[in-house]
């Protein structure tokens, strides 16, 4: 970690996680400290208070003095996700072209696969439509038509609308959401379903939201559009209120400011944002933010992010400085128009509930977790199911005395009694043999995993660094990335609180995107290509004033906000897009457009490989969108000179911890204390607080210039 500066914290960082609620604090230098706690998912605000209070400790200074100094609170939970996954969201009602009433229920094939394990897949039977968010008897169809060209074809029935309306007030609804087919090219219809149905709340005294389709999501894809406003509607309340709780105790304690969160696609926004869905999956987009930060620390822009914590092991790619984005991401089965940075995940973390049938010996790793309440059996919080960090406490890897930095005092035997009686007996083998094959048996699930995700992207795993973070990623590491020839391998002495990290390199702001059909010839002459640039101009002209007029509204000044367009773009007859930073600001001119189309080459071509590029096929342009920032201050490492090898300051003792089949005399470090140059060779442990490091026989660790660890396999 960085030395501690005598100046204050001026941002305050937050990721909490389905286990663990983890702090970062960043002063004016850039320098920092973490602090951690258990996640309290039914008041968030709790475990927020106590994560930030044990960052404030390791800083020294008080709650109040913290947040009266700081000068930004972002927050990513996930509170607006749980509330999709146990179903705890509003009354919805919807309002919708006539003849599409079906179309929830009905939903996409690929909801109907998805989340599946390939066992289940095989089997049709088991299969089941996710439950639907606004039930049929709540859906009603109005007749109107709008073409794909934005023409009216069949006028708004507003007789059809005001009794519509009056239905769903009766049935005491709290938001009424309005989807009309073809509404993101002309949105005329759902504007007047939108005044109608005010006026009938109005008339009924009621208190009820109303949502629409193009101001929430207008692109195309029906389906997703759909799924966009009814999860906007349903689950973002409740999020609000929880982000309202964290910007209230903040207050409370001396903030003077608006809490911040992260959009999906990277970035903060006000927790009072519009679209605030786009943030559902805020917490481990931190992760790929701060890995891009690094890589321009280690020189390289090819990355494979994985983050390991209780719950999952989620990763994601930075290739040759491209980051994915997905703009039809899976979020509990369904399907939304959000784009997102790209992450695979896995069920694969210490906190997974291991399972042995009696009958069939059969080991099943999750997919439940224990999660932060009652957690892992060693927690002594309740928990009576064994679990991966149970096995890991058993074998000596974690210290029972050192967890959280002592505020929980593991019960080891307790574990071992339990796991004894649950897994080892039935099993036949002893206790030690089965825990490390639990364990083996996870960081073969993670392996894998990392082995498929790199082969997806079609270059060598020796172009890739692994960067590994999380709460269980160091303690897994080792046999995550074993086999596998990545170029280095590195982790962090604020693992643990690496997505909080990544949340603070991120800037204020807006993405705003419309879905279009430009289909442009192989072979287009000047004067065409002239056209669809002034087409391409004329919308980005509308979406920087949409963009930049929230901005402002947030308090950035005009000449702090920064835009860059882009376009969402593929060759003709392709079926997945590529983003690309559009490198002028305007096309004006044939060889502005030909710029554009370059530069969509050039990405393509990073992305997957340069033979693959098609021009021959034309280029389609099926979106266009605007990114406006405003820049806040972010962490630095401090590069120091590499001094000696001998870790010996940051000794602090042995201790027996079972790895390989065997137990080891592993010799035990304080992280904080190693410093850049020191080389810690396996077996051995590196404790932190919040996280730990377990250092295989034959394995190496060195420090370098910037405090990062570097693990190598002997």
């Amino acid at each position: 970690m960085t030395e501690l500066s005598t100046t204050r914290p001026i941002v305050i960082g937050i990721d909490a996680g389905g286990t663990m609620t983890d702090t970062i604090l960043v002063d004016q230098d850039g320098h920092f400290k973490i602090g951690k706690s258990a996640t309290t998912p039914a008041n968030e605000a709790e475990g927020f208070l106590a994560s930030a209070e044990d960052a404030a400790d390791a800083w020294g200074i008080s709650l109040e003095a913290l947040f009266s100094g700081v000068n930004v609170v972002l927050y990513s939970g996930t509170g607006m996700l749980n509330t999709l996954l146990s179903r705890t969201g509003r009354r919805l009602g919807l309002i919708t072209t006539k003849g599409l009433e079906d179309m929830v229920l009905m939903g996409r094939g690929l909801q109907t696969w998805a989340d599946y394990s390939y066992a289940d897949r095989l089997h049709a039977v088991t299969h089941h439509h996710p439950d639907p968010l606004v039930p049929r008897r709540r859906t009603h169809g109005v007749t109107e038509r709008v073409d794909q060209f934005g023409d009216v074809v069949l006028p708004l029935y507003e007789h059809e609308v005001h009794a519509a309306a009056r239905k769903l007030i009766a049935d005491k609804v709290d938001a009424i959401c309005i989807m009309t087919i073809f509404a993101h090219v002309n949105p005329v219809h759902e504007k007047r379903i939108a005044e109608i149905c005010r006026e009938e709340i109005d008339k009924a005294g009621a208190d009820i939201t109303v949502y629409t389709s193009h101001e929430v999501r207008p692109v195309i894809r029906e389906q997703s559009r759909l799924n966009s406003v009814l999860i906007e509607a349903y689950a973002t309340s409740r999020g609000r209120k929880q982000l309202k709780g964290i910007e209230d105790i903040s207050k409370k304690y001396g903030f003077r400011y608006g809490v911040q969160t992260l959009l999906s696609f990277g970035g903060l926004t006000s927790i009072n944002h519009p679209r605030l869905h786009e943030t559902m999956i805020s917490g481990p987009i931190g992760g790929i933010l701060g890995a891009a930060y690094v890589g321009k620390l280690i020189g390289n822009d090819s990355l494979i992010c994985s983050d390991m914590g209780g719950t999952s092991f989620d990763m994601g790619v930075i290739t040759r400085g491209q980051t994915r984005i997905e703009n039809e991401p899976l979020m509990d089965r369904f399907k939304l128009n959000v784009p997102t940075l790209h992450l695979d995940t896995i069920g694969a973390g210490a906190g997974m509930i291991l399972k042995v049938d009696p009958l069939t010996k059969k080991v099943s790793l999750g997919p439940e977790s224990a999660g932060s309440d009652p957690g892992p059996i060693c927690f002594d919080r309740g928990g009576t199911e064994p679990t991966i960090a149970d096995c890991d406490a058993i074998l000596g890897r974690l210290n029972p005395d050192y967890f959280l930095g002592g505020k929980v005092k593991l019960q080891v035997e307790k574990a071992r009694q339990a796991f004894k009686a649950k897994c080892a007996d039935i099993l036949g083998v002893g206790v030690e043999e089965a825990a490390e094959g639990m364990i083996e048996m996870l960081e073969t699930d993670a392996n894998n995993a990392l082995r498929r995700v790199i082969s997806g992207q079609g270059i060598h795993p020796s172009e890739f660094t692994l960067l590994s973070y999380g709460g269980s990623g160091p303690l897994h590491l080792a046999g995550c990335a074993r086999g596998i020839a990545f170029r280095d391998i590195i982790t962090f002495q604020f693992a643990a609180a690496f997505s909080a990290f990544g949340c603070t390199t991120a800037d204020f702001m807006r993405r705003h995107s419309v879905s279009t059909q430009l289909d442009i010839g192989a072979r287009a002459g000047d004067e065409e290509l002239k056209d669809f640039g002034a087409r391409i101009t004329a919308v980005w002209e509308d979406l920087t004033r949409a963009a930049v007029a929230e901005m402002e509204a947030d308090g950035h000044p005009r000449d702090r906000i920064r835009t860059v367009p882009f376009l969402m773009m593929r060759y003709t007859g392709q079926l997945e897009d590529v983003e690309v930073s559009a490198p002028l600001s305007e096309v004006r001119s044939a060889d502005d457009m030909r710029a554009v189309i370059a530069a969509f080459e050039n990405v393509y071509a990073k992305v997957n490989h340069r033979v693959s590029r098609y021009g021959e096929a034309g280029f389609s342009i099926t979106e266009l969108g605007l990114v406006a920032t405003a820049e806040k201050v972010k962490p630095v490492l401090i590069r120091r000179p590499l001094g000696a090898s001998d870790p010996s300051a940051a000794h602090k003792g042995v201790r027996e911890a079972y790895i390989g089949g065997r137990w080891h005399k592993a010799d035990l470090y304080e992280m904080d204390l190693l410093q850049p140059g020191h080389e810690v060779n396996g077996p051995a442990i590196i404790e932190h607080p919040a996280t730990t490091l377990v250092v295989h026989p034959q394995d190496r660790v060195f420090v370098d210039e910037w405090t990062l660890l570097h693990y190598a396999h002997g």
